[in-house]
């Protein structure tokens, strides 16, 4: 009997340690993105508005339309955007047409670093204010269906002539300006 007594302790033991090893590997469903046999296109779409300038009313037109002969652009999956081209019209209260233009991403590509000349959209061009001498328009370059974009500022003079640079000023305080942002909440800005 002694003999069957310690045996039954070390059995009793085993059995009673011998839980099963939880594995601290997590198994999660693998997402998988599908794309789009077609290219993504942007609607098209027009605004117009008449602005007061240098002592006149002026009216301005911008169209923007996707363009199929522009090479398409891929993201990060493959997925094909089609580029767009903006039309930027203004006409003196006459209706005499002052200045006419296409604007493609060419016509900004000495702005934007190389992942953004291969892999960016030109999204959206919006009239921004009139101020002395200029019309003023805001430009979006961006990476198609993100928030990541370069913002630039074109400028029209009186003379009909096109200025373009970098937009390093963040305009969020007046959301009354025509195309400007309206100000964040804490929520929108990922704050």
């Amino acid at each position: 009997m002694r003999l069957w007594m310690p045996i039954m302790v070390v059995t009793l033991l085993l059995a009673a340690c011998g839980e099963k090893k939880k594995s601290k590997d997590i198994i999660a469903q693998r997402v998988v993105t599908t794309v789009s046999k077609e290219p993504v296109r942007m609607q098209p779409y027009t605004i117009d508005d008449n602005v007061a300038w240098i002592g006149r009313t002026y009216h301005w037109s911008i169209e923007r339309n996707p363009c199929d002969s522009m090479p398409p652009v891929k993201d990060e999956s493959g997925q094909k955007f089609i580029d767009n081209k903006f039309t930027v019209s203004v006409s003196r209260s006459d209706g005499s047409l002052f200045f006419k233009q296409v604007f493609t991403k060419s016509t900004f590509l000495s702005y934007l670093d190389a992942d953004y000349q291969k892999t960016g959209v030109l999204e959206g061009l919006v009239f921004d204010r009139a101020e002395g001498d200029y019309l003023f328009f805001g430009v979006s370059v961006g990476h198609p269906q993100t928030d990541e974009y370069i913002p630039l500022v074109l400028r029209l003079s009186r003379m009909g002539e096109i200025q373009i640079s970098v937009d390093t000023q963040l305009d969020t305080a007046n959301p009354e300006n025509s195309g400007a942002p309206a100000q964040l909440d804490d929520e929108d800005d990922g704050v």
